[in-house]
């Protein structure tokens, strides 16, 4: 049996596990789906918390170079979902011809595309462990910015199982508190022979809002190569994990069937 292998790769402030509910919706469709964590996090939310210093280190050049290594593993090209900095990740691995299809949902933005600045207080010394070059959200912080649609009760849910520190050298490196973007938030958008790409955007989102993603989408203008974009309305940067999460999922496998990809391969 050929399986399509998919590669979800997780943002800031989450864990691997916020892909679970993707990854048992993509097997069932007879996908191989795998969600590999960062290097040095713990195998859940909670222990990565407790511990967290193995992370304080990470940039996106080491971030981008794990993912792209597991990408290249594979016989069988795979499609690569990203969410956030992941998404960010899955646009610079699609360029370099490394995938079949990329999804990149609510991505942190490219080029020259500006940061937004609604959550720039989240990047002041306030909050930050300068023991530990970590920035970690208090549950409060979370529901305020992360899932600002959620119910409170249920964006308490989603912290507790999925969230974890982002560290501070990975947040300069996309351009965050005024610091010089990493070269590799560079992607060449006009790269003619990548796959598909999906570009996904939350319209309620204070992270990355809507109009990021869409200013994205318009510096692939040029390129021949397919480039959709999908916004869901009402929806936070929480897109991928709150009790909408099915949605867009669904959205994302049928967009991935309207470009000839399955789980698995005919005859099978």
């Amino acid at each position: 049996m050929n399986r399509t292998p998919v590669v979800f790769i997780h943002g800031a402030w989450l864990h691997a596990l916020s892909w679970e509910s993707w990854a048992d919706r993509f097997a069932g469709r007879g996908f191989l789906a795998v969600a590999p964590g960062w290097p040095g996090e713990a195998a859940t939310a909670r222990a990565t918390r407790a511990f967290p210093e193995a992370l304080g280190g990470l940039g996106l050049d080491t971030l981008t170079d794990h993912y792209g290594g597991i990408v290249r593993a594979f016989d069988t090209p795979p499609v690569i979902v990203g969410h956030s900095v992941g998404g960010l990740i899955a646009q610079h691995l699609i360029a370099a011809g490394w995938g079949r299809a990329a999804v990149s949902i609510a991505p942190a933005p490219i080029n020259d595309v500006p940061l937004p600045h609604c959550p720039a207080r989240l990047w002041t010394p306030d909050h930050a462990d300068p023991g530990d070059g970590l920035l970690s959200l208090s549950p409060e912080q979370f529901h305020e910015v992360f899932a600002n649609t959620a119910p409170a009760e249920e964006s308490g849910r989603i912290f507790e199982r999925y969230a974890m520190p982002a560290p501070r050298r990975l947040l300069a490196d996309l351009g965050c508190a005024g610091a010089a973007r990493s070269p590799r938030t560079m992607v060449d958008v006009a790269r003619a022979g990548r796959g598909p790409l999906l570009l996904v955007s939350g319209q309620e989102d204070r992270l990355v809002p809507d109009a990021v993603t869409r200013a994205v989408y318009k510096q692939y203008g040029d390129s021949v190569a397919v480039t959709d974009l999908k916004q869901f309305a009402d929806r936070a940067h929480s897109l991928v994990v709150d009790s909408g999460w099915r949605q867009v999922a669904d959205h994302v496998l049928g967009w991935l069937d309207g470009q000839d990809i399955r789980g698995r391969s005919a005859g099978d």
